[in-house]
């Protein structure tokens, strides 16, 4: 099922000595931070200003460490 909500992953870049916010299905945005902590800040506060949204931070290794939901979930039709 599709969602109007704004995912943000936080994840390491290719050679893991920076950090990256990407917005899921979206190839034009990218924005890379020195550490794991002002790229998870940056997704935070995008995240707020666009709820309903998500933040999907991944630990080094890529796998999924935690997520952090904002505002409601977009309305479901019935069906």
């Amino acid at each position: 099922m599709a969602s109007n909500r704004a995912i943000y992953h936080v994840v390491p870049n290719a050679d893991g000595k920076r950090w990256v916010v990407t917005i899921e299905q979206s190839d034009s945005f990218r924005e890379e931070y020195d550490t794991k902590d002002e790229a998870v800040r940056a997704a935070k506060k995008m995240a707020r200003l666009q709820e309903p949204s998500q933040v999907k931070v991944h630990k080094q290794d890529g796998n999924m460490e935690y997520e952090s939901t904002y505002g409601d979930d977009p309305g479901r039709s019935p069906g």
